[in-house]
């Protein structure tokens, strides 16, 4: 069998999360890196000298002019992700996308319209997919270990760790004209996007939800921050098939740990974080641990799957390369839009909301590109 061909991506934005893209890529064969795009010619052209980068650009259209590039990798601010990854896709480039999806549903839902119409991939950066923890929890999931599944938890813990405010970041994390979203759509969406990948991505059919930002902050960086977010966001969620989701995500709370996301069924359950499996053999009641890095091993070695599913950007270049199918994180990541909205549209109105009234009520937050 020949080599899999070279694929040639563009990456646009080298902000901290386009660094954090160009490092992976660096550890991944035949992602052969081309061009970047940054407003900031400076450190655009640092990047692209660290990582042996030819081409620079601080118009992003003339990356997209490019025949020679068939993938473009979006690491903007949230808001700014729709427009970009539209016009990558019209260009005709596949794109990648760091997550959330983008600011609001709507938006999510034009870039899988786009992606559709022009017959090009999408795929949204969730690296919890393919972390040994969830391969370990779908293939118990799928070999019937858990029996009829009926429940989920969505869980994600920081002690004091909102972006900027606590001493991290830049403040553009923490303002909703940027973000859109705090706690649920910076940490939640991975949580949230795992659970339903490991259910099988149902269709939600309730939503409702409560948020808070209630613990103090240093003022100077308070005031400077513009903070608007959310501090935590909590849900609960009536899924197709008679499934339920509950969701706890905290950028900062008052407590040791929240223990981590959950899968239960009729015969065992399955905790994420820490890995835990758990059955009844009649009156006897089994706690399970597991040897996920030698599990992980044999699936890439006697299953003989390789590196396509070692990370999000893995799975993205082999998949490009027609090595395996694509995951679909972007139906994952439209669905983990739905949820997260639905809690801001639940907590507003102070009641229990259906996928169609978030559908109606959500507004469009792109930025215009410059």
């Amino acid at each position: 069998m020949s080599a899999p061909s070279p694929v040639r991506i563009g990456v646009i934005g080298v902000g901290q999360i386009g660094k954090h893209h160009l490092e992976n890529y660096s550890k991944i064969p035949n992602a052969n890196i081309v061009a970047v795009a940054d407003v900031n010619e400076a450190e655009a052209r640092r990047v692209a000298e660290k990582y042996n980068i030819p081409d620079v650009y601080t118009n992003f259209r003339d990356l997209l002019r490019r025949e020679d590039i068939e993938a473009v990798d979006v690491c903007l601010h949230n808001n700014l992700h729709m427009p970009m990854t539209v016009a990558a896709l019209e260009a005709g480039k596949h794109v990648y996308c760091e997550k959330p999806m983008a600011g609001a549903y709507i938006d999510a839902e034009k870039m899988l319209a786009t992606a559709r119409a022009v017959d090009r991939k999408l795929a949204i950066q969730f690296f919890s997919l393919f972390q040994n923890e969830t391969k370990a929890a779908k293939y118990l999931i799928d070999s019937g270990a858990l029996g009829k599944v009926y429940h989920a938890r969505s869980t994600g813990h920081r002690r004091r760790g909102r972006p900027y405010v606590d001493g991290y970041g830049t403040p553009l994390f923490v303002q909703k004209q940027h973000a859109s979203g705090g706690a649920l759509y910076d940490m939640g969406v991975y949580h949230i996007a795992q659970v339903l990948y490991l259910l099988g991505n149902p269709a939600p059919l309730t939503i409702t939800g409560s948020t808070h930002q209630e613990i103090a902050m240093d003022e100077k960086r308070a005031k400077l921050s513009g903070y608007n977010v959310e501090e935590l966001g909590l849900g609960f969620i009536r899924l197709q098939g008679g499934l339920s989701l509950d969701i706890i995500e905290a950028w900062a709370i008052h407590l040791d740990k929240i223990e981590g996301s959950v899968v239960v069924g009729s015969e065992g359950g399955v905790r994420l974080d820490p890995f835990g499996y758990f059955r009844s053999a009649g009156d006897l009641d089994l706690d399970s641990s597991a040897d996920l890095g030698g599990y992980d091993w044999r699936v890439h070695n006697v299953g003989d799957v390789g590196d396509a599913y070692d990370s999000s950007q893995h799975h993205w270049v082999a998949a490009l390369q027609g090595r395996c199918d694509l995951i679909p994180s972007a139906e994952i990541a439209l669905n983990t839009m739905l949820i997260s909205e639905g809690i801001y549209l639940s907590h507003s109105l102070g009641r229990e909301v259906t996928p169609d009234e978030v559908k109606a009520a959500s507004q469009s937050t792109a930025l215009p590109l410059s």
